[in-house]
């Protein structure tokens, strides 16, 4: 008796000192937020339009990812409800939609036959044609440990998968004190019988206590101090608070470099949901998880991850949670995961320059413990355009890669081509999507951000640079029609000269500015950038948000200078918003957690070109699409109007604009090595596949001409002399001029303000050549491949760089009338369709 009694004190005293240590610990992590209040990170508004596509459950399930509410409480973001075909919607006291954010008030939306009928508001009935909806959470600012999570009430947890939950760990939870004494004796008889498997002892409380205090070591001493733990929270928390706590923190298995934690973080990485909206299947799913995130995983082991989840379904049916029939329909349901398009659905490398920007506003204790609302410009319908275009362009990319690698058999190399997106509005600057690279799970540089040689997609601000003589009275004068000579030339700068090349080392003589551009001869544009000066096409470049360590070399005007594909897309918002430069935005606003706004991004705007020169640069890299080194847009079936630039360098670019998108394309080796690409062959694909995605979009599809300022005229332009057209002439085109400074009818051996001079004969000694050319041969005629600074200059991008962007050769119609038809039409008009007989594909060098 007495060895009893000592053994009972001792076990008491053992059991009490544990009981004080542990309580101490559990309300030490209990106490406040057991979660650290991470803030949230918004996408931008969702606009529904009268006449789209859409449902209720479509709407409402987009406001359920805002945090919206069905009924009329439940959430102070918002709330909603469906009566058949009628949705209200009910912003509420902390939406994005209040104060001086844009006045979104109740609404009533009615759809019929899957589209949207009208829009009405509630509060005075008035009809809308558009109406905006509440930011959905795009995900958490994670810690260092790169875990994301969102959070969910206990309310917020469909039945389903509550149940899924208890029939797949712990199907007795609701009635035991903390502990199952049935569920640890079979573990330990499993473990003497020398089962190694997953063993499920562990109630959920007890794997609650284990993620939160302990190891996940399977020894006797962790289950000891588990069970204690156990008994002690459930003494603390109710089992709805115990159930909650658990499914925010379970580990749920890596989405990309993140981990996955919580049940509300899972919906949307497996199946892009909120949790709400999960089925059964769903939900059976994510439970078998728990046992083992890796193990199961549905994208590595879908044959695996199909078994546990039909273990998890009958389970339900065998504890009685659902009918067996209704167990067994399930089990013939598919996986029904969303794409593992973790670029397109979760916007990683949009979410990182996010992170930073407000690390440089706030610290990481603020923002994981504030629940700061940060809302952003991103538009996810854009995002998923910009990722299927950059996964399905690359896609070609590689198989062109691999052709050429069996044709000249070199070793397999593993390292592929990786790529940059980015997308601007180009009127308020706001990032609308970015694409940071073909595989964030891989690598998680933002390739947006990385410095690489622009090539000649920086050609165009050496043509505005000198169109800017028509408005600031500088000399010489360049206007669209100023002749220009493309012929092997050495320019003389600092101690050594600088002799870059034409593409296969074809010249074309006397071409005008249009032509230069359009089929970016190298030679005729460097010449273009000694006439004006190259300080003055630095200045410009500097001046569009390109970084001023560029240099006023003759290598400066074919883009041998180092930017990043995102200053080139700021760059050129001076030619797609009227001369007018935009800087980037990503984050619009913060809020604290009762709605009061602590930041509000600043516009940064500056007049750069003349809206005239601006308008004349447009209409000049619309011919490079209609007609010139882009034309494979068209041939893609890219219709409507734009404008843009291919370049290539050691890497293959274009940027390119409508009236209202701005992208611009990188696509090259993390190593610099050369890509062996051409930019139309590598990067125009990427940019038609987005932009047709892209402009079937209810916010994008109406795509409009760009408008002509004041202050513009246009005058015949004959194509043989490249003067004033006198009469009618079939060769003549219709050439656009800033007023007071086109052409005018001059005596023979007189040129026009603006012409260059003639020969002897007063026939312009390289028009007939490219003519004789593509008459008696049909010549390419193309970029050049040099782009290497001179000496003198500033160089850190590697050496040898090439760049290569050759024309397109127009064939059909007759090769004269092809060539001619690029110069007809009025200028400011909208591009034309394609021909039916497409110009020859190899518009660049293969």
């Amino acid at each position: 008796m007495g060895a009893f009694l000592l053994a009972f004190l001792a076990g008491i005293c053992v059991f009490t000192y544990f009981y004080v240590r542990y309580a101490r610990i559990i309300d030490a992590r209990l106490s406040g937020d057991v979660f650290a209040n991470a803030s949230l990170i918004y996408a931008a508004p969702t606009e529904v339009r009268v006449g789209q596509p859409g449902t209720p459950s479509a709407i409402a399930a987009r406001l359920r990812k805002a945090f919206y509410a069905e009924g009329d409480t439940g959430s102070n973001v918002g709330t909603y409800k469906v009566s058949g075909n009628r949705m209200e919607v009910y912003p509420g006291a902390i939406s994005f939609f209040r104060g001086d954010q844009i006045q979104e008030g109740p609404a009533a939306i009615v759809f019929k036959d899957d589209h949207v009928a009208s829009i009405t508001t509630l509060d005075r009935p008035t009809s809308l044609e558009n109406y905006w909806l509440e930011p959905s959470v795009l995900t958490t600012v994670f810690d260092r440990g790169r875990t994301k999570r969102l959070l969910v009430r206990y309310q917020d947890v469909p039945k389903v998968l509550v149940d899924s939950i208890l029939a797949a760990e712990d199907h007795r939870f609701f009635s035991h004190y903390g502990i199952s004494i049935y569920r640890i004796f079979g573990a330990a008889l499993a473990d003497l019988r020398g089962d190694h498997g997953l063993q499920g002892g562990s109630t959920l409380t007890m794997q609650l206590a284990r993620e939160f205090f302990l190891t996940r070591q399977r020894t006797w001493s962790v289950k000891a101090k588990q069970a204690c733990l156990a008994l002690m929270l459930e003494q603390r928390l109710t089992k709805e608070q115990i159930f909650e706590l658990y499914v925010n923190q379970v580990y749920l298995g890596q989405r990309g470099s993140f981990s996955v934690n919580g049940f509300g973080e899972a919906a949307s990485a497996y199946f892009n949901k909120d949790i709400g909206s999960l089925t059964l299947p769903e939900s059976a799913l994510l439970a078998g998880l728990i046992r083992g995130p890796n193990l199961y995983s549905p994208y590595k082991y879908p044959d695996r991850a199909l078994e546990r989840r039909n273990y998890v379904l009958r389970r339900m049916a065998e504890v009685g949670f659902i009918s067996g029939p209704d167990a067994e329909a399930a089990v013939k349901a598919p996986l029904g995961l969303t794409t593992r398009n973790v670029e397109g659905n979760q916007a990683p490398f949009f979410v990182d320059l996010v992170r930073e920007q407000l690390l440089d506003k706030f610290s990481e204790h603020e923002l994981l413990s504030q629940s700061y609302r940060v809302y952003t410009s991103l538009d996810m319908d854009l995002q998923r355009a910009a990722s299927e275009g950059a996964r399905t362009g690359i896609a070609e990319v590689d198989q062109e890669l691999k052709k050429r690698r069996r044709k000249n058999a070199p070793p397999e190399d593993s390292n592929q081509p990786q790529l940059a997106v980015v997308v601007l509005d180009p009127h308020t600057g706001v990032l609308k999507a970015l694409v940071g690279g073909r595989d964030y799970s891989v690598s998680q540089l933002d390739h947006a951000l990385a410095k690489r040689q622009p090539g000649s997609s920086f050609k165009p601000f050496v043509y505005a640079a000198a169109l800017t003589s028509g408005v600031d009275g500088s000399q010489p004068l360049i206007t669209t029609a100023t002749i220009l000579k493309d012929e092997p030339t050495t320019f003389d700068f600092g101690d050594e000269p600088y002799e870059p090349n034409n593409y296969k080392q074809e010249y074309h003589g006397d071409v005008s500015v249009r032509q230069a551009l359009m089929l970016s001869l190298n030679n005729a544009t460097v010449s273009l950038a000694e006439m004006i000066g190259y300080a003055k096409v630095r200045e410009l470049a500097v001046d569009a948000g390109i970084n001023k360590d560029i240099g006023s070399t003759p290598a400066l005007a074919l883009g041998a200078y180092i930017a990043t594909p995102l200053e080139i897309a700021q760059a050129y918002t001076i030619f797609s918003n009227n001369g007018k430069y935009v800087g980037p935005r990503c984050i619009l606003s913060i809020n604290d957690s009762a709605g009061h706004t602590l930041w509000n991004s600043p516009l940064t705007t500056r007049q750069v070109l003349d809206p005239r020169v601006s308008y004349l640069m447009v209409n000049l890299l619309q011919s490079v699409i209609n007609n010139g080194t882009a034309y494979p847009a068209r041939a893609r079936g890219f219709t409507l109007p734009a404008a843009g630039k291919t370049g290539t360098s050691h890497d293959g670019w274009f940027a390119g604009f409508t009236t209202n998108l701005l992208a611009v394309v990188w696509v090259g080796y993390d190593d610099a090595r050369e890509l062996n690409l051409a930019g139309a062959s590598s990067a125009l694909p990427i940019w038609t596949n987005f932009m047709k995605s892209a402009t079937k979009l209810p916010a994008y599809q109406n795509v409009q001409p760009f408008p002509m300022p004041s202050g513009i005229v246009t005058a015949p332009i004959d194509n043989i002399t490249h003067l004033v057209a006198v009469g009618s002439s079939s060769s003549a085109r219709d050439e656009v001029f800033i007023e007071g400074t086109e052409p005018t009818v001059a005596a023979a051996g007189n040129p026009a303000p603006g012409m260059a001079e003639t020969n002897k004969d007063n026939q312009p000694s390289g028009i007939s050549k490219i003519l004789g050319e593509i008459l008696h041969g049909g010549k390419s005629h193309a970029e050049p491949a040099q782009a290497t600074p001179a000496a003198g200059a500033t160089q850190t991008p590697p050496a040898g760089n090439n760049s290569t962007d050759p024309q397109a050769k127009p064939k059909g119609k007759g090769v004269l009338g092809k060539f001619l038809s690029v110069f007809k039409g009025k200028s400011q008009s909208p591009p034309p369709p394609p021909p039916s007989t497409p110009p020859d594909k190899k518009t660049e060098p293969q």
